[in-house]
């Protein structure tokens, strides 16, 4: 889905309407569903009605709702911060929206969106805090459903826990230093002891709590979290790995990383591009494991970004050695693997009852030296073998499989950009592996699955790996 598609055509925010007039009109239903949002609030409400229906003018009374009971006129909108046309006749609505609008007040007329400066939203009270879900007027039941997931996701207790926080709010902006120590204070505040024992109903205990947080924020140390993005899909992310990231300064990231992902991080999170990939080497891993401390250091909460697993290929064990080395705390969030994406994707099994027991994860590049790797006798017995590798060294790769003694025949199933929209599948043997380096078009990180147990994929949505033309020319070779 590209950027624009994701763009709103309305812009969500919050009104001021304490003590101020609310204009709703209409007599039935509609109105009385604005009165009872509106009841949510602190606004003072005008409820607009000539003739209304029974309930709804009990319901006026039993809340005291300041009520005019006469027809429209333009002048009834005088003076309101929001009119709401609610009458259940089109005509009216809009000529109340016409007037609302000639005096320059937001309007909104129900189920016309046309005729809505605003929409009003399925909401979630927890005052002072809210959780407004909007459709631009598209769909309010699918709001509504949202509203309920949310509703019960959330505690009963956090709009006492935002009470206690408003009245620290001074000491903290006194006695702790803005930027990371604060934010690591108002983390720990609502996620805390303080917060269990506001949900306990004990707000002594919380307020004990939350002195006690207060005197130990002298001074914070940094952490970082070396988290596994997974293979590129946003959905593939684990729900840790999206904490973590909501609770960064820094992110630092690899070249590898969709921006999709790095952009789920918190919004104002310091972000750097550490671009290791082929051709594009911004910084040495030696360089990077120095950032990682210098930030640690600084007292910094850094999210270190790795496409897959951190400790798959990843280079975590260096940058765990320099943290340990240099004192600073970490944890290991880990990740989906590309090798488990690209074998979802094939709906590949890389393990097989009588067929393959053992999987072997490698490189490209193990495979282009004078010396076999010590698994490959693991290979020819059976093993399922899972290569993380470029097209450039696939002939070499094939060349050395085969040397081992893996059968020329053996399925072969190549991935290209694992788990994503974009993804591309491609199946043949051992023996067409070396036409994959010829695959210009092939831009994205590759994975290779080798063995027995390939054959049990789903080759329906994959393509010949070694096309006709280059099948034709190697059998004129032979």
């Amino acid at each position: 889905m590209s950027p624009k598609t994701e763009q709103l055509s309305v812009f969500p925010a919050f009104f001021r309407v304490e003590g101020q007039k609310t204009a709703v009109f209409g007599n039935g239903d509609e109105a009385f569903a604005k009165v009872r949002l509106l009841l949510n609030t602190r606004a003072r409400i005008v409820a607009y009605t000539d003739r209304p229906q029974a309930d709804y003018h009990a319901f006026l009374i039993a809340n005291r709702i300041e009520t005019v009971r006469a027809s429209f006129s333009a002048g009834q909108v005088e003076g309101a911060a929001l009119v709401f046309a609610a009458t259940g006749d089109e005509a009216e609505d809009r000529r109340i929206v016409d007037a609302a609008r000639a005096a320059k007040i937001p309007a909104n007329a129900v189920d016309q969106p046309d005729y809505c400066d605003f929409f009003t939203p399925a909401l979630v009270n927890r005052a002072p805090v809210a959780v407004a879900i909007g459709t631009e007027g598209a769909g309010p039941v699918l709001a509504q459903m949202i509203r309920a997931q949310i509703d019960q996701l959330l505690s009963p207790s956090l709009g006492r826990l935002a009470g206690l926080a408003t009245s620290y709010r001074r000491a903290v902006e006194q006695l702790v230093p803005r930027g990371v120590s604060r934010r690591v204070f108002w983390r720990r505040f609502f996620s805390g002891p303080v917060a269990d024992a506001v949900a306990n109903g004990n707000l002594p205990q919380a307020q004990n709590a939350a002195d006690r947080l207060l005197r130990s924020m002298d001074k914070v140390a940094g952490h970082v979290w070396l988290v596994g993005a997974g293979p590129g899909a946003e959905d593939l992310l684990t729900l840790r790995a999206q904490r973590v990231m909501m609770e960064a300064d820094v992110i630092v990231y690899d070249a590898l990383v969709p921006q999709t992902i790095v952009d789920m991080g918190r919004r104002d999170a310091e972000r750097l591009s550490v671009g290791k990939r082929k051709g594009c080497h911004s910084k040495s891993q030696e360089e990077i494991n120095e950032l990682l401390v210098e930030l640690g250091r600084q007292g910094k909460r850094v999210v270190r970004l790795k496409s897959g697993d951190p400790l798959v290929y990843g280079r975590a064990g260096e940058e765990m050695a320099a943290l340990r080395a240099a004192g600073v705390t970490y944890e290991v969030v880990p990740g989906i693997t590309s090798a488990f994406a690209a074998a979802a994707d094939f709906e590949l099994p890389l393990t097989l009852r009588g067929v393959a027991s053992s999987l072997v994860f490698t490189t490209g590049h193990d495979l282009t030296g004078d010396v076999l790797p010590d698994w490959a006798s693991l290979a020819v017995s059976g093993a399922t073998i899972a290569v993380y590798m470029g097209r450039t060294v696939a002939a070499s790769v094939a060349e050395r499989l085969m040397q081992a003694g893996i059968p020329a025949e053996t399925t072969v199933a190549v991935i290209e950009n694992a788990s994503r929209t974009e993804r591309r599948l491609l199946h043949g043997t051992l023996a067409d592996l070396p036409d994959l380096q010829h695959r210009n078009e092939l831009t994205g990180p590759v994975m290779v699955i080798i063995g027995d147990a390939v054959a049990g994929a789903n080759f329906e949505l994959s393509e010949p790996l070694m096309r006709e033309n280059a099948r034709l020319e190697e059998l004129a070779r032979s």
